[in-house]
């Protein structure tokens, strides 16, 4: 086997704190930013949409450079994956440099066209902190590049550090601006970009290092590869595109509650913190899927992408049913804490134990995917993924919701039904062995012992 199991749990166990601390710090973050005042707080939520929907391409990009890069270490060539993480930094600085370019010339006129209307002051807010955080893209994009590269190595403990690093720097930051300075959205949105440069900084030193299986050139000379930008972009397009689709899904649902009333939307949005931690075990193994099953086809060796399949899917469960135990146990203080009115309280606490149950159907819908994407067939993923949330997650959301009046559960209803319909179609995917056809065409190097 590949990777054995002190391998994988050097690889997850630093992926798994990683996702869980992400998820404290933004709350953190949250709580400090609401001090500022109701109009910047609007102002940073609107942006923030705009900018996970561009993170989240910038990350399906790094994806597509770490799956070549781990299909080649898997072919024990790591000249060529080198070339790969080369291409990778080249293309998505490039990516991220215009969408910086767009961001900070269209400023008002993308956050117009996507919001309408708003006051004067959420528009001077939202304004101030598009720009700055825009000037963040290319160091996110390098962060993201690099720290793709060192988990497809098999070392996410490097990311998880720098990530600490960063947020750490964002939240002294933020405490800085908002409490002692007293500076606004400004107080918030400098140590964002100060913090994402320090974080590409950090990591575009230490991937230079050419002890690394897996390194950028030391002078930064990443050349120009057209074959090899093809081969990064026919993975990264497509998965951005599937990223993009679900963002705009999750938009397009969170206004269809916004019509159900002031209950709906409060205890809507208390369930979906709780349904945040629940899925945060499960995204973190997705990642270390990458890096298993990257290697894995690049060696050939189809057998082992199905056991490790199998083993991580396993993991997730064990994992997944302990959290679910707990917070359903617990869901009534849980809400308690949020000083809901009775009602909304009540909404919260019924969508919280629909969602444990529902989750069952998660695992194969959502990890399985991502070993898809590291055997190269993104093209399937994307169709399943981006019809079944149009046709289940939007259309029966809004069946039920609008043509049946069913309440809030309605859209978790149509949610399941989108997460059962997928872990049908890619488990049956999956055993059908299709996506093995998609793999890197060249072929594994031998030991010369092995040769003789």
């Amino acid at each position: 086997m590949l990777f054995s199991n002190r391998d994988l749990r050097k690889l997850l166990v630093p992926l798994i704190v990683e996702q869980f601390l992400a998820v404290l710090v933004g709350m953190i973050d949250v709580v400090m930013v609401a001090e500022v005042g109701e109009a910047a707080v609007s102002g940073v939520s609107l942006v923030d949409a705009i900018n996970l929907l561009l993170i989240q391409l910038l990350a399906a990009m790094a994806t597509g450079g770490a799956v070549v890069a781990g299909q080649l270490l898997g072919c024990k060539n790591e000249e060529r994956a080198c070339h790969a993480a080369n291409q990778l930094l080249l293309v998505t600085t490039i990516f991220s440099s215009i969408i910086m370019t767009l961001s900070l010339l269209g400023n008002r006129a993308i956050l117009s066209v996507l919001f309408g209307k708003i006051e004067a002051d959420v528009m001077s807010n939202a304004r101030l902190y598009f720009y700055i955080t825009a000037l963040s893209f290319p160091f996110l994009a390098v962060y993201n590049s690099c720290a793709a590269l060192y988990r497809v190595m098999g070392n996410s403990n490097v990311s998880m550090k720098t990530s600490l690093v960063m947020n750490g720097l964002n939240i002294i930051g933020n405490a800085i601006g908002v409490y002692a300075l007293k500076v606004g959205v400004l107080g918030v949105a400098v140590p964002t970009l100060i913090s994402r440069m320090v974080a590409a900084g950090i990591m575009i030193y230490i991937i230079r290092n050419e002890k690394n299986p897996v390194h950028v050139d030391r002078r930064l000379h990443l050349g120009y590869e057209p074959a090899m930008i093809h081969q990064i972009l026919k993975i990264g397009i497509p998965s951005g595109m599937e990223s993009g689709m679900f963002q705009l899904g999750k938009i397009m649902v969170q206004s269809l509650v916004s019509t159900l009333g002031t209950s709906a939307i409060a205890g809507f949005a208390v369930a979906g913190n709780m349904a945040t931690i629940e899925y945060l075990p499960g995204m973190a193994l997705g990642m270390g899927m990458v890096t298993v099953v990257s290697q894995c086809v690049g060696a050939k060796e189809f057998g082992q992408v199905k056991q490790y399949v199998k083993k991580l899917l396993l993991l997730n469960y064990g994992i997944l049913l302990c959290i679910i135990l707990i917070i359903n146990l617990f869901r009534i203080p849980i809400v308690g804490i949020y000083n809901l009115p009775s009602e909304s309280a009540t909404v919260a606490a019924g969508l919280i134990l629909f969602h444990g149950f529902a989750m069952l159907a998660w695992p194969p819908a959502f990890l399985i995917p991502h070993a898809l994407r590291a055997a190269s067939d993104v093209t399937f993923t994307m169709i399943i993924a981006v019809a079944s949330m149009w046709v289940f997650r939007i259309g029966l959301a809004y069946l039920l919701v609008k043509g049946f009046h069913t309440p809030v559960i309605g859209v978790w209803i149509a949610m399941s039904t989108d997460w059962i319909f997928r872990a049908i179609l890619f488990v049956w995917r999956m055993l059908g062995g299709k996506w093995m056809r998609h793999g890197s065409d060249e072929r594994p190097k031998r030991k010369k012992t092995q040769e003789k």
